[in-house]
């Protein structure tokens, strides 16, 4: 039997400090009082929201709000804990629709601080005061009748000096506490926010009619200017917002942040999901940078997860994660995809010119540099860009016009009504692997046998590992052999490749297969492997092109939805569109 008057080992502890733990698990500093608070004010349905906050939130944090406040009778009744108007019964958990619902945030706060409220609902003719010491109502008053909720947080953790003197900086606490701010005003932009330090103000996000111009307001238009859009939908969630381009992309993280029914969470699935997405378009080093809202049926949601609910839980984890990955590839890919971002069939118009490409390439046209001519094949085989020293030709159009190379490296086109500058090797490496997985993803890839097999030689470890995944590259298109203890013959490569260097690209194989016992999937495996073979079969720079080259190249970049980073994440393309030109000489206006 538990007993109260510590006459054995195991007792009941004090109410206070009972308070003081529950108020531990929910009150971590100053910005988790703001949040906590704020929170209060959304579910009360206010549409201003105003913050003063004094050295950081432990001298004091005032949050003011417009919403429906509360009568004399329940104002008390909001510092016991476990006191909410949110639930009702314990099924009520399982569909969460409001931003607070455990009833522990103010008797938390009021148990480690000097709390004073202030409160009335609409058309109340007196409103209500009340002061909170040690977690007990000490004195309710009466006070002016205006509509909505003042409370007062001071002199946080007075009482928990061990707690207070792990505390950051000032400066860094209030860090936090605009961190909270500028998060919840992203998810909220029709309500009114402001915040104030030490009598500065801080921010102040007006009503905003979009949640675009909320995220210009937060992180400036500039940062929509180098964004991409995506949106995608499956029964019972759905995803919008916006991701960096892979050309913007830096080795920064912020802004990555992600709001589930208008909560700003951490989860590693969704993280890990526009990893995958971005994958081979994002440069080594450089970070995915996004702002992405989640809307999904509560019933399929646990947001009880952690104290501070800063986690949530999928009922259909990797249906999530498919859909966030997906429509982040779906995008960066140029959007020619589904809405899930799924390979669509081929379009007719985009098969009589992949077709032509092999009609107008005679097989027994002879090819500089000595690779193999492109062979026609049947026409339900996808055919590939061909290798770099054979000429580029493709159907032609009106909306590329070739201006020239420079450098033997940067190709200038008129492409619609813009002046762009292309890489030749990353946009020629763009257009191989995103052909190449279309195949992978289809039917698989065909192989094209090497007249003359070439040796390598590599080291014993090499040549197994290259054993060891010898047939999943055969499903790539790669005919690998050993030949000897550790020298192996190159037999065959991907239709469309033409002559590649293979000890350079076996190295390069070998960095791609040490990675693949660590890749999430198998198709991050396989990007690995593409991605090198768009690498090495790509046009190089110093390749000299002619101007009907430079158009069929131009064209197939085009096709491939003009990507802005090769598979390893360089960039492809630079553009002037009219507008920019204007500017630059000084027309625009006149």
């Amino acid at each position: 039997m538990l007993r109260a008057d510590g006459s054995g080992k195991i007792c009941i502890l004090p109410e206070e400090v009972i308070a003081r733990i529950a108020a531990g698990e929910v009150v971590e500093r100053p910005a988790t009082v703001v949040k906590e608070l704020i929170e209060n004010s959304l579910d009360a349905g206010s549409r201003c929201v105003t913050i003063d906050v004094r050295d950081g939130g432990l001298v004091l944090i005032r949050v003011s709000d417009d919403g429906e406040g509360m009568s004399r009778e329940d104002a008390p009744y909001a510092f016991q804990r476990h006191a909410t108007s949110k639930l009702r019964s314990d099924l009520d958990l399982w569909s969460i629709r409001t931003m607070g619902f455990r009833g522990e945030a103010l008797p938390s706060i009021a148990a480690v601080a000097h709390v004073r409220l202030m409160t009335a609902t609409r058309f109340a003719e007196v409103g209500t005061e009340l002061e909170v010491v040690g977690g007990a109502v000490e004195r309710i008053t009466e006070a002016p009748p205006i509509t909505g909720t003042r409370i007062e947080v001071a002199e946080l953790f007075h009482n928990q000096p061990a707690r207070k003197k792990f505390l950051k900086s000032t400066l860094t606490e209030f860090l936090h506490v605009s961190r909270v701010v500028q998060q919840t005003s992203l998810a909220w932009p029709s309500v009114h926010f402001r915040l104030t330090h030490n009598g500065e103000e801080i921010f102040n996000y007006p009503s905003a009619p979009s949640e675009d111009d909320r995220i210009a307001q937060v992180y400036r238009r500039t940062f929509l200017d180098q964004c991409l859009r995506i949106k995608a939908s499956l029964p019972g969630a759905c995803v919008r917002g916006y991701i960096v381009d892979a050309v913007h992309a830096k080795s920064a993280r912020i802004p990555q942040e992600l709001f589930v029914n208008r909560r700003p969470v951490r989860n590693a699935a969704i993280s890990h999901a526009v990893g995958e997405g971005y994958s081979s378009f994002l440069a080594k080093g450089s970070q995915p940078r996004f702002v992405l809202f989640l809307e999904i049926d509560p019933d399929r949601l646990d947001v009880n997860v952690h104290p501070t609910k800063r986690e949530v839980r999928f009922s259909d984890n990797d249906l999530i994660h498919q859909l966030v990955r997906r429509a982040v590839r779906h995008a960066l890919s140029g959007g020619k995809a589904d809405e899930l971002g799924k390979t669509p069939p081929i379009e007719p118009s985009v098969r009589r010119a992949l077709d032509s490409l092999v009609t107008t390439l005679p097989a027994s046209e002879s090819i500089e540099a000595g690779s193999a001519p492109l062979q026609p094949g049947p026409k339900t085989q996808l055919p590939l860009v061909s290798e770099a020293t054979e000429p580029y030709v493709q159907v032609p159009s009106a909306e590329v016009t070739a201006l020239g190379q420079i450098n033997r490296t940067f190709l200038i086109a008129q492409v619609g009504g813009d002046l762009t500058v292309i890489d030749q090797h990353t946009a020629h490496e763009r257009v191989l692997f995103e052909r190449l997985h279309r195949a992978w993803a289809t039917r698989g890839i065909q192989a094209q046998p090497l007249l003359i097999p070439d040796p390598v030689e590599l080291s014993p470890p090499q040549a197994a590992l290259l054993q060891r995944y010898q047939n999943d590259l055969q499903q790539l298109g790669m005919e690998i052999e050993p030949f000897g203890s550790s020298t192996v013959l190159i037999r065959a490569i991907p239709v469309g490749l033409g002559k590649i260097d293979p000890t350079t690209f076996l190295q390069d194989l070998m960095d791609d297969l040490t990675q693949w016992d660590s890749a999430s999937s198998l198709e991050a495996r396989v990007r690995l492997v593409l991605a090198s073979l768009a690498c090495h079969g790509a046009v190089r720079a110093g390749r000299s092109m002619k101007p009907e080259e430079i158009k069929a190249l131009l064209e197939d970049w085009r096709t491939e939805g003009e990507i802005t980073t090769c598979p390893h994440g360089r960039r492809t393309s630079f553009r002037l569109g009219i507008t920019d030109l204007e500017k630059m000489f000084g027309r625009a206006g006149w």
